[in-house]
């Protein structure tokens, strides 16, 4: 099949639109698969999240989930795709718990690349070892969308499993591979998936790892995990959530002198960046009401182990990139 969208396909922004798409692929997935077993990498996200609720909707338990955590995940996301896949769904979900062997190979590795690339190998080790166990499966299924084949061909390397050993060779199947990003959240809420889900803010695909700047450290880890955790939350009570295009926070590795309790401290800093865009090409600084500021600043100076200073990021794309790695 072609790569190319076709001319005729109109654009899904409405849920009757929406529910013709899934109609027809569920259909089309239905007559490329016939009976056999498919096989997904389910991350959580956008792109994944509605490949594999297509796939439940057309083959049911012929589809097996794959959820490795690496341990770099948000907070609560593994809870949330076993929550969503498999009791609300009831997908034939596989979790495996990969995150002591990620940080084991993490362990003292500042570089980023090096840090994308152990990452993105030892992913790919994970999930054909977890494959070589399943009898029967013959298609790998991914959730190629089209600007990733305009952008760099057909597989996403940072999400999707692309550099499988060749005794794996699946045939591919890829529902949404002709949608842009705002089709394929109009047919996540159409299947039914949770906005926390559909509305998923852009994440990297080496994940927290390149928000633990420098080598990563568990409890360091662990401080990007709490304090973006902090970050989410009020903005959603601010009612900022879909209004700031993507806001994180980065834990650097590096430590300064603070006061907490009043004791003297030598803890780290943890960073905030809140940006709007339309491309990701440049992106400008959101600008956030400052009592809101404060409060997120004393929230995560109190609650987040070994933090006592927040900065805050104002730096535009260009000169900043949005992320730090």
């Amino acid at each position: 099949m072609s790569n190319r969208r076709p001319d005729s396909m109109e654009r899904i922004t409405t849920p009757a639109l929406a529910g013709s798409f899934i109609d027809e692929q569920v259909a089309a997935i239905r007559e490329q698969v016939g009976d056999g077993r498919v096989l997904l990498a389910l991350s959580g996200g956008v792109d994944s999240s509605v490949t594999a609720a297509l796939l439940i909707r057309a083959i049911g338990k012929n589809l097996v989930c794959v959820h490795v955590n690496h341990g770099l995940l948000r907070k609560g996301e593994p809870e949330q795709v076993i929550k969503v896949f498999r009791e609300e769904l009831g997908a034939n979900l596989v979790y495996v718990d990969a995150v002591d062997r990620f940080l084991d190979k993490l362990a003292g590795v500042a570089d980023p690349e090096k840090k994308r690339k152990i990452i993105g190998k030892e992913f790919i080790d994970v999930f054909a070892e977890e494959a070589k166990k399943l009898d029967g499966i013959r298609f790998l299924a991914q959730g190629t969308i089209y600007p990733d084949i305009l952008e760099s061909g057909p597989v996403k390397s940072h999400h999707n499993v692309g550099g499988l050993p060749e005794e794996l060779n699946f045939e591919l199947v890829e529902p949404v591979k002709f949608l842009y990003k705002d089709e394929v959240r109009v047919v996540g809420k159409a299947l039914g998936l949770p906005d926390s889900m559909v509305y998923r803010q852009p994440f990297p695909g080496p994940g927290l790892g390149v928000r633990c700047v420098g080598a990563i450290t568990r409890d360091r880890l662990e401080a990007v995990r709490e304090s973006d955790a902090i970050l989410r939350e009020e903005f959603a009570k601010a009612g900022l959530e879909g209004k700031v295009w993507q806001y994180f926070t980065i834990v650097p590795d590096f430590k300064s002198t603070g006061i907490t309790d009043g004791l003297r401290t030598y803890d780290w800093p943890v960073v905030i960046r809140a940006v709007n865009t339309v491309d990701a090409v440049t992106a400008e600084v959101a600008e956030i009401d400052f009592g809101l500021m404060a409060h997120i600043v004393e929230r995560i100076t109190h609650e987040v182990k070994g933090v006592n200073r927040v900065l805050w990021d104002l730096t535009p794309k260009p000169s900043g990139t949005i992320e730090w790695e």
